[in-house]
């Protein structure tokens, strides 16, 4: 007779990662919860408990300046997911059918970027968008402009400078939705007479959903709270949030309205993936008519 299982154990096995857990990011997240609840007194440079607790999320929801940075961070953090999963899935997808020992080269180039610190792939990315970099010289020399061009303090250069680092997060999700994929379902939409188009976007595309949204939600979500890429590409001219917050923490000593900026960026961010990876669960579940691929391939 099998003895039964204590019910304080599986507390007592997690409760070093619950401490750790604590420790790290709730104690933390409390903190800043709370002195985004104080007010600033410009006139003596400091911050106490009075005032009505959410003077600082008024004047931040109320302030247009602010509409427009929490519009650009979240219309930056769109535009590299969107292209970060146009670029990775078929990158993860050749990946997949490549055989040593080019996949493994070939991987270790895609994650090429988290070998290097960010600061210094961000400042190297700062030269080449200069004036007189590469690109600018580039553009020049195939006559494609005539006079230098700079993608420095240009959304076009964060975007790029994002993206070239947050694609292997992608490309690493895709992957290992691709492992799951039974390679049989495409030899059989093969045999069937469906062309390889048909197959991938019939047969491996609905399989790899998962790894799509989950690479593209953490691209996001890296994004939208970048700090070092926006500060040295974007600069002033291109504040984002994160950037904002810095300016509040270090610049004007504002420290309750830099918490809640990093608040409500943190809210937004939460938002903005729930109902993403709710409307994508319901359109996953949605009944689809069957269409035989072979009828396809054959139209």
């Amino acid at each position: 007779m099998r003895k039964p299982r204590n019910a304080v154990t599986p507390w007592l096995l997690s409760s070093p990662a619950w401490l750790l857990y604590l420790l790290l990011l709730a104690v933390p997240l409390a903190a800043t919860l709370l002195l985004s609840l104080r007010t600033f007194d410009a006139t003596r440079g400091t911050w106490s408990g009075s005032g009505s607790g959410l003077t600082n999320y008024l004047v931040i929801l109320g302030d247009t300046y602010f509409h427009t940075i929490f519009a650009r961070t979240f219309a930056l953090a769109a535009m590299v997911a969107l292209l970060c999963v146009l670029i990775g899935t078929p990158e993860a997808y050749i990946l997949s059918r490549m055989r040593a020992p080019w996949r493994g080269l070939f991987l270790i180039a895609v994650l090429g970027p988290f070998l290097i610190s960010v600061v210094v792939r961000t400042l190297g990315w700062s030269v080449l968008f200069g004036a007189n970099g590469p690109v600018s010289l580039g553009l020049q020399t195939l006559g494609w402009v005539n006079e230098p061009v700079s993608l420095l303090y240009t959304m076009a250069g964060m975007v790029i400078a994002l993206v070239h680092v947050l694609v292997p997060f992608v490309v690493i999700a895709v992957w290992v939705a691709l492992q799951g994929c039974d390679p049989d379902v495409e030899h059989a939409g093969t045999s069937l007479g469906a062309g390889q188009w048909t197959v991938v976007r019939r047969l491996v595309l609905p399989q790899i959903v998962p790894g799509i949204v989950s690479g593209s939600a953490v691209v996001f979500s890296l994004a939208a709270t970048a700090f070092a890429t926006p500060a040295i590409i974007g600069g002033r001219r291109l504040t984002v949030v994160a950037t904002a917050v810095y300016d509040q923490f270090f610049g004007t000593l504002d420290w309750p309205t830099g918490a809640a900026l990093a608040v409500l960026l943190l809210a937004a961010n939460l938002l903005i993936l729930t109902t993403y990876q709710r409307l994508v669960e319901r359109q996953r579940r949605a009944p689809r008519p069957v269409q035989p691929v072979l009828k396809e391939a054959r139209s």
